[in-house]
């Protein structure tokens, strides 16, 4: 068996150049990762129509974008776990095709209970993308390598659901939005076709990969067992507590612009539907481009400071102060325009936290990175699953109700700088601070 499986190896040879598959892979969860949330964001441009189709009241439709959040926060561990037993190339696979379905799914909805549902397990499956990539990285990347992709990968989401509103509004042109729906879902059947058949889940499986390529990614897990993380230890560690409730308040915030901000424009602000679309768009392509500039931000800090922790905390109490204080000055311009511009500026701030929150974890994390970072994802999606359903409540109000939405986004900017400020970002759980930086 094993002169068959020498036979049927593609020839290394160590002297040639690396080559860049693994390159190839940063693509790959790239473009998976724009269409995550293209599919994710595509609702909010469309909820108007949905609500006057299905007759759902802005509480009801609060309810309806909860379903995503509340299944993505309650199905994170799980579909990790998933993928860590099937690995990645089979449970992308799977849990891709899952989503796509339920994104399809989306336009035979009839009603409230049948709408909550299909967002609800279509939030299921995309539950297990970052879980998913998070091990691609770590098996095809070397570590010096990571924060770039991790970099990438987050800007590529951001931009999916950027370009959402202003795709649901062009292709609303020639379809209805049950057909929106069914060209988004359809994007994912091809993703997932193509990396089936392309991708291996360890580099030394594929054909691509030389030797010389191989020398630079990580030794192969496979076959080693670890011990399960200590819960117990973990739970009750402060740090982990401040973690995950810094990004819940970034998400209770991020998921108002992917969900309720083009109902705002339109209702409350008087903007066409079309120019909704753009403006709705802002927030989240600034989001992109904090996510790359947090990452540059964060290794300056380092380098000038020379201290890891003093970096990581001045990174964090900047970035939400000036995302809270941002998103308090939008409320009070006239004009549409600027109100939107206050609220990219808000969100280029607030995403500073990203690469900062995630290399965070890592470290207090150290070999459980996955449970640590799994749990601070799980808390934090909570945050998209409670604003959703809050906005619904005050947007039923008025204009007033729609202010104090505002403002309740700054007070979570707020409590998330109150977390940095409690948060030892560089030791890791359940063991005594260090004062070595």
């Amino acid at each position: 068996m094993q002169a068959r499986a020498a036979q049927s190896a593609p020839a290394r040879s160590p002297q040639a150049a690396p080559t860049r598959t693994r390159h190839i892979v940063v693509l790959y969860a790239m473009a998976l990762s724009w269409v995550t949330f293209l599919d994710r964001a595509a609702i909010g441009q469309a909820a108007p129509l949905i609500s006057r189709d299905l007759g759902l009241t802005p509480v009801e439709m609060g309810y309806v974008f909860s379903a995503f959040g509340l299944a993505y926060a309650l199905f994170e561990i799980p579909a990790g776990t998933y993928c860590d037993r099937k690995g990645p190339r089979k449970a992308l696979t799977a849990i891709v095709v899952w989503w796509s379905l339920f994104t399809i799914a989306t336009g035979w909805a009839w009603n409230l209970v049948s709408m909550w549902i299909t967002r609800f397990l279509f939030g299921a499956g995309e539950a297990g993308c970052y879980p998913s990539l998070a091990r691609v990285f770590r098996t095809w990347l070397p570590v010096r390598e990571r924060p770039v992709a991790e970099g990438l990968k987050a800007a590529s989401s951001r931009l999916g659901a950027a370009v959402a509103p202003y795709l649901v509004v062009t292709l609303l042109g020639f379809l209805s939005w049950q057909g929106v729906f069914f060209t988004f879902g359809s994007l994912g059947f091809v993703w997932a076709a193509a990396f089936y058949f392309w991708f291996r889940d360890q580099p030394s499986r594929h054909p691509s990969v030389n030797a010389a390529e191989l020398s630079v990614i990580p030794e192969s897990e496979e076959g080693h067992r670890h011990a399960g993380a200590p819960w117990r230890r973990y739970i009750a560690a402060p740090s982990l507590w401040m973690l995950s409730i810094q990004w819940f308040c970034h998400f209770y915030a991020f998921y108002f612009y992917i969900t309720w901000l083009p109902t705002y424009l339109q209702e409350v602000r008087g903007v066409a539907i079309a120019r909704s679309a753009l403006l709705a768009g802002l927030p989240v392509l600034m989001a992109a481009l904090g996510s790359l500039a947090g990452g540059w931000a964060l290794s300056s800090a380092i380098r000038r400071m020379g201290d890891i922790r003093r970096a990581r905390q001045w990174t964090g109490y900047i970035s939400y102060v000036a995302a809270a204080a941002l998103m308090l000055f939008s409320v009070r311009p006239a004009s549409a325009e600027l109100a939107v511009v206050l609220m990219a500026l808000s969100s280029f701030a607030a995403e500073l936290s990203t690469p900062l929150t995630w290399t965070t974890a890592m470290d207090l994390g150290g070999r459980n990175v996955g449970a640590v970072s799994g749990a601070m994802n799980t808390i934090g999606q909570m945050g998209g699953a409670v604003a959703p359903a809050v906005v619904g409540y005050f947007a039923q109000l008025g204009p007033g109700g729609w202010t104090a939405a505002l403002y309740s986004a700054a007070l979570m900017y707020a409590v998330g700088f109150l977390c940095w400020l409690f948060l030892d970002p560089v030791t890791p759980l359940g063991l005594a601070p260090s004062t070595e930086s």
